[in-house]
């Protein structure tokens, strides 16, 4: 289709724009006019106008917050979950251009694969003299317990990744190879998804090749490393606290695996299980997030907290395939770069399509020489990771330039020096949506190789620096991101980049972790916890006209922990420092949803974020806080409505239900256990007060006139059909229990009999209406009774707590194995 010509819009956009003469533009060509590639694309703009560019970032922007998309920064005053930036303009690649780029990563990918194996195995390479022992040695990351340990299918480098620049003449060169546990690639799928949202048409004209199959060829490839017909594989994550935790979770939620930390694996006899809700479940494959060191404190690091004791027995057993292998990290140094091209004519009998910039290792005494004698043209940094520095020597001060020089002499196979290369530049949008804006970008690219060979991500990460000054590209460094195009060949060329997921393996109730599970069940419980606390404060705070009324009401909020011993119900909701109050309690909610993201739907996630933000944004502005409630309770309805219709309604659902069903229980149970304990248990204002609270008010109406005490006991104790009513929830959980049971294959839970024979004296207890006068008089055995029926339903709120500490042992803890299969 013909394209209208972008002269106009360009204009207007590149004013401001500086292109920078030491640079590649990504842009401009060298005369100044716009690169072909980029008239296409500002040819799909045309006729939108600025406006749409500030709509264009708006909704960029909205999408990664709604979608959670964040990226934690260790002691970052934005908070541990800064939200991922994204500029909506893309990083354009021609076809030629990209056919070039991908043979390269594949050679590089099998050249980094087959030094692993010579590293840990004959070590040629060393004995020949072509690499210095120094460099594998005195890395932190060679792993001697690894030294002869062949993994199975005979691949350790499963996923690799190397960081691309392009210089001022127009090539790409390496800047470094990422082999231990490579980062971005779930990052660049999400960014594919939200443009995908933004730019559809400017996707749909100029036919970017698609990059989803590839997610569907690491999930392929960790199952075909099974060696029976219900493969296992999972992702271990260091836990929600790492910085790429975020894109661990949505990993594990493309490829359809468990998401497992270090707790929730173990070794036995040689063979890694993961411990569900079915017992434990044999896990032929893990696609490792952990450092080396960190996986197996037995063999390995000692004081880790999150590896899995063990691991690297059932590694050189063959019983599990770990990707990438541990030991990988260790060609993660930039001394590697300068030796690369006579390792590939050693291992591979060819030379190295993709070059890597000019580097000298100051191990070797010429490398030192040339070093210090053109200091002030290179980048010094360090050999080994242990280890974090980038110095320009023509920027430091006399003093400190004499130290450098000082301490290559004085350790010279530590350092490494880099001939400096200025990072082309490529077109952001500015804030305003005025104009574009020109920053520093790196391209981070992905390579799979498994048993049939290479395969390479059609686009990638691009990593963009913060500000015009910046020439380092760091998400850490508060730099931004960017989608990647690579442009199918011609209009007949195939756009869908997928494989067949021919594995057939459906996602199973018995594959859930029991911890992931455990936080589903504490999502329910908080999310009725949160719901009952704010109707018990919405319903105190419109008892204020009330004296009498409003004293009792503040007294039972008191008694729950709505708020403090000395706080007015008004301020409560802005009391950040109350452990028990409703923001504390969405703070837990938020927690637990974040562990169990990849079982919520969209819309779920997107409520929880929600009712987060308007919360913290009414607290921080001081908004009225009934209006807060009303706001709070109407997103809590919604996340109860989404999980029945949007979540499969499987093993962790039915603990989900559970958990919201026990916390009503003991919440209505101890709630008409303090009503029956006042003095003002037969007035009819405390009862209807009552019914407000237990969000039944308009079902009692429905049936009665005035409020009356039996009555209202009628109804939240005997109803067999209203979901506040103690029947109600009792019924459910023993059904939902008895279907967790016959869902899991294994013996029946049986609830506490004194928690039913509880409810059973309660019932017995409450009059039906045409007898209710006893417990309505106001004679001492009318108080007698109820005071009685009070502590029959105290009872009750704590048979639902021991059932709830026996649902944690049986199916959370795992210390009771006598029931477990154990899977081989």
């Amino acid at each position: 289709m013909a394209l209208p010509r972008p002269e106009g819009l360009a204009q207007g956009l590149l004013s401001g724009y500086a292109p920078d003469p030491r640079r590649h533009d990504e842009l401009l060509q060298p005369d100044g006019s716009i690169r072909p590639l980029w008239q296409r694309l500002l040819g799909s703009f045309s006729g939108q106008g600025p406006a749409a560019a500030r709509r264009a970032l708006a909704e960029t922007r909205r999408l990664v917050i709604e979608n959670g998309v964040t990226y934690n920064v260790y002691a970052d005053p934005q908070g541990a979950d800064r939200p991922w930036a994204l500029d909506p303009l893309p990083v354009l690649l021609g076809a030629a251009e990209w056919q070039a780029l991908e043979s390269g990563l594949a050679q590089r990918a099998r050249l980094l694969d087959a030094l692993l194996a010579d590293l840990y195995g004959p070590q040629r390479l060393l004995a020949e003299g072509i690499v210095p022992p120094e460099l594998p040695f005195g890395h932190p990351n060679f792993l001697w317990p690894c030294a002869g340990v062949v993994p199975r299918e005979g691949v350790r480098l499963h996923l690799y990744a190397a960081d691309l620049a392009r210089a001022a003449d127009g090539r790409w060169w390496v800047l470094a190879d990422r082999t231990q546990a490579p980062s971005g690639a779930g990052y660049a799928l999400e960014n594919r998804e939200i443009i995908e949202q933004v730019l559809p048409d400017s996707l749909c004209v100029l036919r970017a090749r698609r990059i989803a199959g590839f997610f569907g060829r690491l999930r392929e490839q960790l199952h075909s490393a099974a060696d029976d017909d219900r493969p296992l594989a999972v992702v271990l994550t260091p836990g929600p606290f790492n910085e790429t935790y975020f894109e661990q979770a949505y990993l594990a939620r493309q490829m359809g695996v468990p998401l497992a930390d270090g707790s929730d694996l173990t070794v036995r006899g040689d063979t890694v299980y993961l411990k569900t809700l079915a017992g434990l479940r044999r896990v032929h494959s893990i696609l490792r997030r952990l450092d080396d060191d960190y996986c197996d404190p037995v063999e390995l690091r000692s004081d880790s907290a999150l590896g899995v004791a063990g691991l690297l027995g059932a590694i050189r057993a063959g019983r599990v395939t770990l990707a990438n292998a541990l030991g990988s990290g260790v060609l993660e140094s930039p001394a590697w770069l300068g030796f690369l091209p006579r390792i590939a004519e050693r291992l591979l009998g060819e030379t190295l399509q993709l070059p890597a910039v000019a580097t000298w290792w100051c191990g070797e005494r010429p490398a030192l020489e040339y070093v210090l004698k053109h200091l002030d043209q290179l980048v010094i940094k360090p050999a080994y990771p242990d280890q974090r520095f980038e110095l320009t020597a023509s920027r430091l001060a006399r003093e400190d330039r004499a130290r450098l020089i000082e301490r290559l002499m004085r350790r010279p196979h530590a350092y490494v020096a880099q001939e400096h290369v200025p990072l082309s530049q490529t077109p952001v949008w500015r804030p305003s949506g005025i104009g574009f804006a020109a920053r520093a970008v790196s391209l981070r690219a992905y390579c799979l190789t498994g048993p049939t060979g290479q395969h390479v991500m059609a686009g990638g990460l691009a990593q963009v620096a913060a500000d015009a000054a910046v020439d380092v590209v760091s998400t850490q460094r508060g730099g931004g991101s960017k989608d990647v195009w690579v442009l199918a060949e011609s209009d007949d060329s195939e756009l869908p980049d997928v494989t067949a997921d021919r594995t057939g393996i459906p996602p199973l109730s018995e594959e859930i972790p029991s911890r992931l599970v455990e936080n589903l069940y504490w999502l329910g419980r908080y999310a009725v916890r949160c719901d009952n606390k704010a109707r018990l404060l919405r319903s105190a705070l419109n008892a204020r006209i009330d004296a009498g009324l409003s004293k009792s009401a503040l007294g039972l909020c008191r008694y729950f922990g709505v708020t403090g011993a000395d706080a007015d119900a008004a301020q409560s909701l802005h009391d950040e420092r109350n452990p028990y109050g409703v923001l504390a309690d969405l703070r837990h909610l938020a927690w637990c949803a974040s562990q169990v993201r990849g079982r919520l739907s969209t819309s779920s996630w997107r409520a929880v974020a929600d009712m987060q933000r308007h919360l913290n944004e009414g607290v921080s502005s001081r908004r009225e806080p009934r209006a807060l409630l009303d706001q709070l309770l109407l997103s809590l309805a919604a996340l109860a409505g989404f999980a029945l219709d949007d979540m499969t309604q499987d093993a962790g659902w039915r603990l989900l239900q559970v958990g919201r069903r026990l916390e009503r229980l003991h919440f209505v149970a101890e709630l008409l256990a303090k009503h029956l304990s006042s003095p003002a248990a037969l007035d009819p204002g405390h009862l209807e007060w009552l019914l407000e609270a237990c969000d039944s008010i308009r079902v009692y109406r429905s049936r009665h006139a005035a409020p009356r005490l039996g009555p209202v006991l009628d109804l939240l104790v005997r109803d067999a059909e209203l979901p506040r009513a103690l029947t109600f929830l009792w019924t459910r959980i023993a059904d939902d229990l008895a279907a967790l049971s016959r869902a899991l294959g294994v013996r029946e839970i049986a609830c506490d009999p004194r928690m039913g024979a509880g409810l059973g004296g309660i019932t017995e207890q409450v009059p039906e209406l045409s007898s209710s006068a006893l417990l309505e008089l106001q004679q001492e055995v009318a108080a007698e009774a109820r005071q009685e029926l009070a502590a029959r339903l105290r009872k009750l709120a704590a048979s639902a707590g021991q059932l709830s500490d026996h649902l944690s042992l049986r199916y959370f803890s795992h210390v009771s194995l006598d029931w477990q299969a154990l899977a081989t």
